[in-house]
């Protein structure tokens, strides 16, 4: 048993007492603008208390999933039908077996934060844990659990076939909080899915009309871009795993390719290419028409777990870091958007952190205009950890101005995810601490202090021109 003493002091990850002014005088107190999530809409307009810690932690967190699985853990207790208590208790068993992965410092950051509780949770400490939380729970909805936290803004993310209904009505509510959607093109880019004719069917329900060439879909997807644009969205994303390659291709080609898929006719790779290279760049000007923010999430190998996957369903923690050139789609993408001068403000994230410097030095090929548009992201899903989050600092400050960068996100579905971004503010401040104890930097922290506060939130307001 862990003693149950917190560790998570006021100067938890700062070393040093320059660390600490960095943190407690420029990054504490900011609001958080959260850029990038999962969390839901629907939830946060119906705006009724989650009640239970279970359902707020364990649900969709594939973080969580993949730790209990690797202590052994039953599924039934991880995606399962067990009684919530059961797999509370389940995950608690887990937590101390999770000493140096990044969840254990996030389970005791959002307990502390959101619940008071200083406790670190294992078995010994379950019960009284559960219940707290519980009791705290049920008097917060989703809208008063993002204003705890100072959240500004949160992006969700969205299929280009979503009605934003809820984004509707949340923006007719009087929230602390801001929510605007994100279009995820996912979705459009899979052709060679069984799935696609299906997809095809609903979102020619959306547009009414039909989608049965590819002038028609691009024609439906002008009409949903708009629609979202209209709904309040400026940033569009996009994460299909796998390798990705722009290729060249006719118009009378690749309309082809779609008619071959909709009579259900297989399709070679190229023709695959062809097609997603066509809606690659398609998508690519109009986000640039509509001043969007593209942002491009690239290098899982998705769902390697096959009989997991039947037996749980698709995203269920069982992708991982692929090994996938990207050098040669990024440049072809970016150079073909930007030599008509199309290429919108555009935001990467790499998950092989072998290619970080490759990201790096990429985008800041096709910078200009307006300061930092070109932005490689922030350390993402197995990177965005202290270790992963020190070297994609390091590496943009080698590479890039750090200066300019548009800071963290958590890329959650949970809503008491957001102690990540307090998370990353210490680890930024530690970093600069350590280069100004070291003589690297000048020994000026209201100069640091301002540069702190610019990553954290200032740099990301004025970037996605939050207002």
């Amino acid at each position: 048993m862990i003693k149950a003493t917190s560790f998570i002091t006021d100067n938890f990850l700062l070393h040093s007492k320059n660390a600490e002014e960095l943190y407690h005088q420029y990054a504490k107190e900011l609001p958080i603008l959260d850029y990038h999530n999962h969390l839901s809409a629907k939830q946060i307009a119906e705006n009724q208390p989650i009640k239970n810690i279970t359902e707020a932690w364990l649900n969709g967190d594939h973080y969580k999933w993949r730790a209990m699985r690797a202590n052994g853990i039953d599924e039934q207790f991880i995606t399962g039908n067990a009684p919530l208590d059961v797999r509370f208790e389940k995950w608690a068993e887990t937590v101390p077996y999770t000493l140096r992965n990044p969840l254990f410092h996030w389970t005791q950051l959002e307990l502390k934060r959101y619940f008071g509780i200083e406790d670190i949770l294992q078995p010994s400490t379950a019960k009284t844990i559960y219940k707290k939380a519980n009791e705290v729970l049920a008097q917060k909805t989703p809208a008063q659990l993002l204003e705890t936290m100072k959240v500004e803004v949160v992006c969700t993310t969205d299929d280009p076939t979503d009605d934003l209904h809820y984004h509707q009505q949340i923006a007719k509510a009087d929230f602390y909080t801001k929510v605007l959607p994100t279009f995820r093109s996912d979705a459009l880019f899979g052709i060679e899915q069984p799935s696609f004719k299906a997809y095809l069917e609903k979102l020619s329900s959306c547009v009414d009309f039909p989608v049965d060439s590819f002038a028609t879909l691009l024609k439906a997807v002008d009409k949903r871009i708009e629609y979202f644009h209209d709904n309040g969205c400026r940033l569009s994303d996009f994460g299909v795993g796998g390798p990705h390659t722009i290729v060249p291709f006719t118009p009378e080609e690749v309309d082809a390719i779609f008619g071959k898929s909709l009579k259900g006719e297989a399709l070679t790779t190229l023709e695959t290419n062809k097609y997603r290279s066509a809606l690659f760049l398609h998508l690519g000007r109009k986000y640039h028409q509509y001043h969007w923010v593209q942002q491009y999430h690239l290098g899982p190998i998705r769902n390697n777990n096959s009989r997991l996957q039947e037996q749980a369903g698709a995203d269920i923690g069982c992708d991982s870091i692929g090994d996938y050139p990207m050098a040669d789609f990024m440049s072809a993408l970016f150079n073909t958007l930007n030599a008509s001068d199309q290429l919108a403000k555009t935001i990467t994230y790499n998950l092989d952190p072998s290619q970080n410097e490759v990201f790096a030095t990429m985008m800041g090929n096709y910078n200009g205009e307006v300061p930092g548009k070109m932005q490689w992201g922030s350390a993402w899903w197995f990177l965005d950890q202290k270790d992963g989050m020190e070297k994609q600092l390091n590496t943009l400050s080698n590479m890039g101005l750090l200066s300019r960068f548009i800071g963290m996100l958590t890329d959650s579905r949970s809503f008491l995810s957001f102690p990540r971004h307090e998370y990353f503010r210490r680890i930024l401040c530690n970093l600069l601490a350590e280069d100004i104890n070291k003589g690297l930097l000048p020994n000026d922290l209201e100069f640091i202090g301002k540069m702190v506060q610019d990553i954290c939130y200032y740099n990301a307001k004025e970037y996605f021109e939050f207002t």
